[in-house]
């Protein structure tokens, strides 16, 4: 049996919706009365990945993609139900989380390896790596407030597979990467999945989808629709 990298069971994850702010805040002063509405963002999911495989997550936007992301990195928790995570996780979710816009790329580097649990001597024996992949020059060093989209995801996408996560995760990050930046890390995707690293990849790309995953699954309002190959 191949070893589980992360399990989902059974899960749910709930949010209330407010008509007003104040609703809000009666909710919390009177909890015997409630004052929103539930929006259900995922119903009753299970899957497994395993150590080594890429897994797709395809779905129209408000699937519920995001969501179950966020329940895998561990900055939710889901109403019921499991999530089990098993080794270090680094993600690449929309654009512009992580990154502290007021710091240069390379502060920015050594604050992403100290979150990941990397020592300042861990990150200095990777970063001229990161730095050579993500070629972005002499911007490393500006505030990633002036860096454009496409510069912003290459510095993102080099500080994560360079921290040799046991899961990475990519959320159409590499949509805004042009062409020749796109198939380099693809062509890196693909080494870390042959190194054992599991990988989840979402995108409305169903090309990049096929080519790349070994399985996936279709999200549709909440509910997993379907899980095969690509």
């Amino acid at each position: 049996m191949a070893e589980v990298a992360i399990s989902v069971q059974n899960v749910s994850k709930c949010f209330r919706q407010y008509g007003k702010p104040i609703d809000r805040l009666k909710e919390m002063l009177l909890p015997g009365k409630k004052h929103g509405q539930e929006f259900w963002a995922l119903r009753d999911i299970s899957f497994d990945i395993y150590r080594g495989e890429t897994f797709g997550i395809i779905g129209r936007n408000g699937a519920g993609k995001s969501t179950l992301l966020q329940l895998i990195c561990g900055t939710l928790q889901p109403t019921s139900g499991m999530v089990q995570v098993h080794g270090r996780v680094a993600a690449l979710l929309e654009l512009g989380a992580g990154f502290n816009p007021e710091f240069s790329g390379r502060d920015n580097v050594y604050m992403n390896g100290a979150i990941l649990g990397l020592s300042r001597a861990d990150v200095d024996k990777r970063f001229d790596e990161i730095s050579a992949f993500a070629d972005i020059g002499s911007f490393i060093d500006q505030p990633v407030k002036t860096y454009s989209s496409g510069m912003y995801v290459r510095l993102a996408f080099a500080s994560a597979i360079h921290v040799e996560p046991d899961i990475l995760i990519v959320d159409e990050a590499l949509a805004v990467g042009d062409i020749f930046f796109q198939q380099k890390c693809f062509r890196h995707l693909e080494k870390l999945r042959d190194q054992g690293t599991s990988i989840i990849f979402v995108s409305h790309d169903t090309q990049a989808v096929v080519k790349l995953c070994d399985r996936a699954i279709i999200l549709q309002n909440g509910y997993l629709k379907h899980e095969g190959t690509p």
